[in-house]
């Protein structure tokens, strides 16, 4: 069986790379006004950062259409015989929903797909699995098993600047918000049964920045191979430091940058980091 690995935009993996592996992808939207621009598609990052900052209504975004996933669907069709889709959390957005909502309208295709209870670059690290074990002829229940053990060890803890960005979204409730805002804490942020909720509420950005290391200490000490990955929305340099100072302080496991694209930068707001890590295979 050929199986097809497809994910949406917000895992946020380069084209090239996409390409390189044949990942197949699906945009989630971003909405300015009446128009709206598919990420990794019709807008950038650095394009998104000015439309923001000219000021106005904040955008909103969107999740694909079910219309869109079916052409996906058929598209995949014509090579493969599976598809194993792997998307950003349902507590957050719809997309997973609705992928499975096409998939009974499609013929000749076995459809799978998977909840990450996550995005972004941690999301990815499923993605990147499920290719590799596709590679190596894996069958779709061996991969969705996989995955789901993945679960198990792939983390991901976030700090933003503004708490109102989450609010105005509907990620964070508003009690959680107001009392952020009102403390002026720097709460580190993690997915909790599918949706964001605070993990711990740190006085300042570099204290919390060292607990999500005290955090990847934990698992970092079991002797397991970990990769890492940090996650910025428009902090590059920071995001950089970040992580000098941790391959300092974890010199046996492998880091890397990743970005918060539009969609995800619309609910986290500029100035956002984040580590998430797993398992290396």
């Amino acid at each position: 069986m050929k199986t097809a690995i497809l994910t949406d935009s917000t895992a946020y993996l380069p084209k090239a790379l996409r390409d390189e592996l044949n990942i197949f992808m699906i945009p989630l939207s971003v909405i300015f006004g009446e128009d709206a621009y598919r990420e990794e598609l019709d807008i950038t990052m650095k394009e998104f950062y000015a439309k923001v900052n000219e000021g106005g209504k904040l955008p909103t975004t969107s999740q694909p259409v079910i219309g869109h996933f079916v052409e996906m669907y058929e598209q995949i069709a014509k090579e493969y015989d599976a598809v194993i889709g792997i998307y950003l959390s349902s507590g957050i957005s719809g997309t997973y929903q609705s992928s499975m909502t096409a998939a009974d309208m499609v013929d000749g295709l076995d459809v799978y797909s998977f909840d990450t209870e996550v995005s972004c670059a941690p999301q990815a690290f499923y993605v990147l699995r499920a290719v590799e074990m596709a590679k190596q002829g894996k069958q779709p229940g061996e991969i969705m098993a996989e995955l789901t053990e993945m679960k198990k060890w792939t983390k991901a803890y976030f700090m933003v600047d503004d708490l109102n960005h989450l609010k105005r979204g509907g990620r964070l409730s508003g009690a959680q918000a107001l009392i952020g805002g009102l403390l002026q804490v720097k709460p580190i942020l993690h997915f909790e049964e599918k949706v964001i909720v605070p993990f711990e509420k740190i006085r300042t950005s570099k204290k919390a920045l060292k607990r999500i290391g005290d955090l990847f200490e934990e698992d970092y000490n079991e002797g397991s191979k970990l990769q890492a990955v940090i996650i910025h929305a428009n902090r590059e340099d920071d995001a950089r430091q970040w992580v000098t100072d941790l391959k300092k302080r974890f010199p046996n496991a492998e880091f890397g940058i990743s970005s918060f694209g539009p969609v995800i930068a619309t609910h986290l707001g500029e100035g956002a980091l984040a580590m998430g890590w797993t398992k290396k295979g």
